[in-house]
């Protein structure tokens, strides 16, 4: 049984404030004392700096995935109001053909032949007729007041959430810029430890090491399978993952739908304990929930670590365990 999610707008300017109010505030380098730093100091740095950005990346991906339902609902709103408009535009136009005839002198020639009349009763009839033709007019002109006042309505949550949108992107695109920017220094520190190597053996333990049935099954061999790819932030497959996108694309592939961040996939899992714990379980990681893990049996975990770094498994227990969930 999931939890239920909060409003998706809810959470959507929830992230957005996060996203806008969060900088990235990070060492300006990985140097030490001395001139060398060891290979243990800056893994070390890597892994401090990396948890500092890594919050910020998983933010990133959940103001993302919001704004692209927030996009889908603006669209379907604008076809909603496309038959309204479609409506006030025709009324106007009518309205503006009353005006044209009323400067052309059409109601004038009807009083000229009110007066011309040859009897009494004949002007009466006549009258009531122009009364009529005249609270038409009016008639008509209120309705176009209406529908465009309905229009101006329903128009204004649209105008307000495409603005919304267009200072979310903007955003967005300078926060990717920030990641890239800082990803780059981590990425050569790296190779100060590894060169172009790795930095240890990616699959130390069977992968799983034993089949659940079911959905949970498919994950987790989906998972193991993606081992060697490597990281990429925001990526959900098929070729690169981030932590988040691996735990959602592996799940994806049982037919469980899971949201593109660590923290959400914490609210829509079942919490379960360690001692209930099976492969196809997340693990997730530090108070903040930024980081999450597929748990594949015999102590050990699937993940996407860092930036540049291949899919690995690593000790359950390698990491500050905040919680476990059970997706489906």
């Amino acid at each position: 049984m999931t939890a239920a999610p909060r409003p998706r707008w809810s959470r959507f300017t929830t992230a957005l404030a996060a996203l806008a109010g969060t900088a990235v505030i990070l060492t300006g380098g990985a140097t030490a004392a001395h001139a060398e730093p060891t290979v243990a100091e800056i893994e070390r740095q890597i892994d401090q700096d990396w948890n500092k950005l890594e919050p910020i990346i998983e933010q990133h991906n959940a103001t993302r995935q919001d704004l692209a339902v927030k996009r889908k609902q603006a669209a379907a709103l604008a076809k909603q109001i496309t038959p309204l408009q479609l409506q006030v535009d025709l009324a106007m136009g009518q309205v503006g053909g009353l005006a044209a005839d009323a400067y052309k002198g059409d109601n004038l020639s009807t009083v000229n032949a009110l007066l011309g009349s040859r009897s009494p009763s004949d002007v009466v009839a006549g009258l009531e007729l122009l009364d009529r033709f005249a609270h038409r007019q009016q008639q008509q002109v209120r309705n176009v007041v209406v529908l465009r006042d309905q229009l101006a309505a329903k128009k204004k949550p649209l105008d307000e959430m495409v603005a919304q949108l267009t200072r979310t992107e903007a955003q967005l695109a300078a926060k990717k810029k920030q990641i890239n920017a800082e990803i780059a220094r981590l990425d050569k520190l790296r190779l100060k430890v590894y060169g172009s190597g790795g930095g240890g053996p990616l699959r130390p333990a069977p992968c799983p090491s034993g089949y659940p049935g079911g959905p949970a099954g498919i994950a987790v061999k989906f998972a193991c399978a993606q081992i060697g790819k490597i990281y990429v932030w925001g990526a959900a497959g098929p070729d690169h993952y981030d932590c988040s996108g691996l735990t959602m694309a592996a799940w994806a592939k049982a037919g469980v739908s899971l949201p593109h961040n660590a923290r959400q996939q914490h609210d829509v899992t079942r919490r379960v304990s360690r001692s209930e714990l099976r492969a196809g379980d997340l693990v997730f990681y530090y108070s903040d929930l930024h980081h999450v893990a597929m748990y594949v049996g015999g102590g050990w975990v699937v993940h996407a670590s860092q930036s540049g770094k291949p899919i690995t498994m690593k000790r359950v227990d390698d990491g500050q365990i905040n919680s476990y969930g059970r997706p489906g």
